[in-house]
């Protein structure tokens, strides 16, 4: 579940509605159904992942949801997707403060210095302004050191 937010950058409440039909392996995209403002939007999903769930799919055969919980049927919980998020945390040792959004920051963040196009990843996000996506702007100094002045390629 923590990977397919980050590798599709995801919210949370999408990532419980995937249905299985939802993932268009030949296609390389997910379907995203009713997002933030009941809006649908596809992302890619990478092989590594698609591989990953298949897995998952032939272990746990979910029969609505990708992601069920006690109930079969029903979709998994927030509050136990949470505690997966805050258990994965605690193992890792991070001690920053994280929040389970911040998959979908890093998602966006690493897809812009990465050199993708911001209006590209307004479209993956589900942003309707690129006011909201442009928070993804900010950059690390890493990043601004290997910018190379024009004046580098002259002849002077």
């Amino acid at each position: 579940m923590l990977c397919l937010i980050y590798s599709c950058g995801l919210r949370r409440g999408e990532l419980l509605k995937i249905k299985p039909a939802h993932i268009q392996s030949d296609r390389g995209v997910l379907l995203i159904k009713e997002g933030k403002g009941k809006k649908d939007r596809i992302t890619p999903i990478p092989q590594k992942i698609i591989d990953m769930l298949r897995l998952y799919y032939q272990q746990y055969k979910p029969s609505v949801f990708l992601f069920e919980g006690q109930v079969k049927g029903e979709p998994y919980n927030e509050r136990s997707l949470n505690l997966v998020f805050k258990q994965a945390i605690e193992r890792s040792q991070i001690k920053k403060p994280a929040t389970l959004h911040w998959l979908r920051h890093s998602y966006a963040t690493h897809l812009l210095e990465g050199g993708t196009d911001l209006r590209y990843i307004q479209e993956l996000l589900g942003h309707s302004s690129s006011r909201t996506t442009e928070i993804y702007t900010h950059v690390s100094s890493k990043k601004i050191s290997e910018i190379k002045s024009p004046i580098e390629d002259m002849n002077i």
